[in-house]
């Protein structure tokens, strides 16, 4: 790395790609969240009234573009590969924000989720900076980068359905969707000022086909732990979620700020993890994100079962907050041991399922604490969570931490793995 005249070291292209995506990644996050509170009156303000319908067309609307996501996540995730991770970037950029921004121009309900429909088809932008930031980080760093990366998405969903009710409130319904596409478009603007990318594909390379790559790529049964351990963190953060305001009001006795206090239950668990994902990404990146995964895992799986238990809302709140501290570090420990044990030219479509898993993971958290807590008790929502968790773990310590691979020195751990049958998949990547 130069020195510059002034003294002055410059940042790195990775780096500077790192801010870009953080911003970029942290309005698309807005983007899916912040429709969360204004949806039942937005869906009631273009003409549907009958509280049965407008539940109905709520959860249609709201699971559609995450269906759609997990669909097409593998899809760009190969474009990604094949065409570069900055064009994805820029397309998912545009067309999220030209359809989010025409959200707004809706007449009718039915308008409203075919956009919410191809919402979810052209996503495809966290799957894009993650595998452009896992593949362009300094191999010592990969750990707290994707550890910061991932901090955006958290803050985007804490603070978007916030940031929708505001907008809702104050300046009417429909900006909400003209101030999120807005900011998107700005994320389009920075994506093709500011990221840089050297994607070399010569033209006589043939096209990998995503059947040879998911049947020949390396260490088969560590991929599919990592996507199974990606879904289950995104089930476990949203099993809770339709629940939340139901234990709130069973919790709290004589108080009138149910809505408050179920607020800051559903946050905690988000602020906290915007504190610690940067430094356990570095501390994977030390010990190996085998280890941080693991740990995590099981101490997550614990904390829940004391969560239901709590005989006050503020109990309810601290085991949010602390269970966030842990968790903060499953996303970018899976990421990091993804990015180790694939190799580059199809990263893009392996994270791309991996995003799809966790898509997956959304929608059935939110089926799964619905069903739970109509049938069994809301208490029981935590003890399932818990013990899926925990089965987790323990498919973690036998498929990867049991690895002897995976216990070596981190700087030694990509070469081991990779190399370990990396010949099953050379012949294609030729």
């Amino acid at each position: 790395m130069a020195i510059l005249d002034e003294g002055l070291i410059p940042m790195p292209i990775w780096k500077r790609n790192l801010i870009v995506c953080w911003f970029g990644m942290l309005t698309a996050s807005i983007g899916m969240s912040q429709i969360a509170p204004v949806l039942p009156l937005y869906i009631k303000h273009l003409g549907i009234h009958n509280t049965a319908q407008i539940e109905q067309f709520s959860g249609f609307a709201f699971g559609i573009t995450f269906i759609m996501l997990a669909i097409f996540s593998p899809i760009w995730g190969k474009a990604a590969d094949e065409h570069g991770r900055k064009l994805m970037l820029i397309r998912a950029s545009l067309g999220m924000a030209v359809i989010i921004f025409s959200m707004g121009f809706v007449q009718n309900i039915y308008q409203f989720i075919g956009l919410r429909f191809l919402m979810g088809a052209v996503g495809g932008y966290s799957v894009a900076c993650t595998t452009m930031i896992a593949t362009q980080a300094a191999k010592e760093q990969v750990g707290w980068a994707l550890g910061t990366l991932s901090t955006s998405m958290i803050t985007g969903s804490l603070f978007g359905p916030m940031i929708g009710g505001y907008i809702a409130e104050n300046f009417g319904l429909r900006n909400v969707f003209f101030v999120t596409g807005t900011l998107l478009f700005i994320s389009f603007v920075t994506t093709i000022l500011f990221v840089k990318e050297t994607f070399k594909k010569e033209c006589h390379e043939p096209i990998i086909k995503t059947r040879d790559v998911l049947k020949n790529i390396p260490n088969k049964d560590l991929i599919l732990t990592m996507f199974v351990t990606y879904f289950m963190l995104s089930l476990a953060l949203f099993s809770i979620e339709p629940i939340i305001t139901v234990y709130i009001t069973q919790l709290a006795h004589n108080t009138t700020h149910i809505a408050l206090l179920a607020g800051l239950a559903f946050s905690a668990s988000g602020l906290a993890s915007i504190i610690t994902a940067p430094k356990l990404g570095k501390i994977s990146d030390r010990v190996g994100p085998q280890k941080v995964m693991l740990v995590a895992l099981i101490i997550a799986g614990v904390l829940f079962i004391p969560q239901a238990f709590v005989r006050n809302p503020w109990q309810l709140i601290g085991f949010r907050f602390s269970l966030g501290l842990v968790i903060a570090g499953l996303g970018p420990s899976v990421n990091t041991l993804i990015k180790k044990i694939t190799p580059d030219a199809v990263a893009g479509r392996i994270y791309g399922f991996n995003m799809a898993a966790g898509y997956l993971g959304v929608f059935g958290g939110a089926i799964l604490g619905g069903q739970v807590a109509s049938h069994l008790g809301i208490r029981y929502v935590f003890f399932t969570t818990s013990a899926l968790l925990l089965l987790n773990a323990l498919w973690v310590w036998l498929k990867v931490y049991k690895r002897p691979e995976c216990n070596l020195a981190p700087e030694d751990v990509s070469e081991a793995i990779v190399s370990s049958d990396v010949t099953e998949i050379e012949p294609l990547l030729k």
